[in-house]
């Protein structure tokens, strides 16, 4: 399964990764806005939006990228390594 997380915070993205390969996911993070993004999401099984660290702009084009790939997207108000393994426990 392949994941792409959007939003939480830059010193944890080596620690979202160890969560996504121990529950068996593929994960790419995107803590920031990067000029190419909606190229470089591709097509994931799912889509975690961190809310509360990520701006509306990113929102936004994971949003329109994950309708157009008809992809399920979780939202999550916590960017906690705690919130993360809840999201995977119920989609992995």
């Amino acid at each position: 399964m392949s994941v792409v997380i959007v939003g939480g915070h830059d010193r944890m993205v080596t620690q979202y990764k160890k969560i996504c390969k121990e529950y068996h996911c593929k994960a790419k993070v995107f803590t920031h806005m990067c000029a190419n993004m909606s190229n470089q999401i591709g097509r994931p099984d799912l889509v975690i939006l961190f809310t509360n660290t990520v701006s509306h702009k990113m929102v936004h084009c994971a949003v329109a990228e994950s309708e157009r790939n008809h992809t399920r997207i979780e939202r999550c108000h916590s960017s906690s390594a705690s919130a993360l393994k809840g999201i995977l426990e119920q989609y992995a």
